[in-house]
């Protein structure tokens, strides 16, 4: 190597040393260019240059995390995974609690149905604490000819289930000034030959259309894994012998009191022949099936929903999200 050469390549590693010190001090240590010029005995353009120079040469890379970005990102990941028409992951943090997870994703469910409901006729609505949560935060918009239909009876053995539903459609009705289809039968017969019956009379028959005529499904996934158990589950509507046949059957979840295992079958699960919950492959065809997920005790339930195909909206908090892909990619 000739001695100009040699030269040349020391004075580069001694700028590249210099440009590294200087990096460490500005953006490890947080001093500024003057602190910096003061230390070293540079002159304050000398440290810039040094700076400029090291993000030049590589020396210093600078990331941008935009969490905007990333959810994006991971919004694109469960849209093709699932085949989704739309997925909304809303930001929340990893500490955050059940219920902070359910007030910020009710928000965002409520502003979302806003943007789609103009052009619906119908909205069938399951009754449970996530829609009851929604309707909290609906905003204003009153609507021409707008028809709002339970989905699912609320009665049970101790409680005919009227006031809890239809404080759920009231609100509902009242910000869309929206008429009401209350839906006053049992979550579950005692007697399938009972529920054969009631479906043949007109009056329940014109609920059922109305439920299968719905232009917008919203409704969550029951699980008693959740950290705010499902009202299914809390408020006596499942006997020990039912709880006990849902173990048998390995369900794990249910949409509408309508139950489903993990692989999303559902129709030879005895208890379903009693329930009141529509069929689920209406969710199939429906225009817009919003399924609305917070908290992790939920997931297991709402991967079985999506390998059953009974959504094509979905909107769930951020660490829901990423745990739902997890549990996906152990399974493929």
């Amino acid at each position: 190597m000739s001695e100009p050469t040699k030269q040349t390549k020391q004075l580069k590693q001694l700028k590249q040393r210099d440009a590294i010190k200087v990096a460490r001090l500005y953006y490890y240590q947080e001093l500024t260019t003057q602190a910096i010029a003061d230390e070293l005995g540079l002159s304050r353009s000398k440290v810039s240059r040094l700076l400029s120079y090291a993000k030049e040469q590589g020396l210093v890379e600078i990331r941008i995390l935009d969490p905007d970005a990333e959810l994006a990102s991971l919004e694109q990941d469960i849209k093709q995974c699932f085949a989704l028409k739309k997925v909304q992951v809303v930001s929340v943090s990893e500490s955050a609690t059940d219920a902070e997870c359910l007030n910020r994703v009710s928000m965002e469910a409520a502003v979302y149905l806003n943007t789609i409901i103009s052009k619906a006729k119908i909205l069938a609505i399951a009754w449970g604490n996530t829609v009851s949560n929604i309707s909290k935060y609906l905003q204003l918009k009153p609507l021409i000819d707008l028809q709002v239909v339970q989905l699912n009876g609320s009665g049970n053995t101790h409680d005919a289930g009227i006031s809890y539903s239809s404080e759920i459609l009231r609100r509902f009705a009242d910000n869309y000034k929206a008429k009401i289809h209350p839906f006053p039968v049992p979550s579950f017969f005692d007697f399938e030959e009972t529920k054969a019956a009631l479906w043949k009379e007109r009056s329940i028959g014109r609920i059922l259309d109305l439920q299968k005529r719905a232009d917008i499904y919203l409704y969550s996934i029951g699980a008693t894994a959740s950290g705010l158990p499902s009202h299914l589950y809390e408020g006596d509507y499942l006997e020990n012998q039912d709880l006990k046949e849902l173990r048998k059957e390995k369900a794990v979840g249910d949409i509408a009191t309508v139950f489903f295992r993990a692989d999303g079958s559902y129709l030879d699960i005895p208890i379903n022949a009693r329930a009141s919950g529509p069929d689920l492959q209406q969710f199939k065809t429906a225009k817009h099936a919003i399924c609305v997920v917070a908290g992790s005790g939920k997931v297991q339930g709402l991967l079985a929903a999506l390998h059953g195909g009974y959504l094509n909206t979905l909107i769930i908090d951020e660490p829901s999200a990423r745990y739902l892909m997890s549990l996906e990619q152990e399974n493929v």
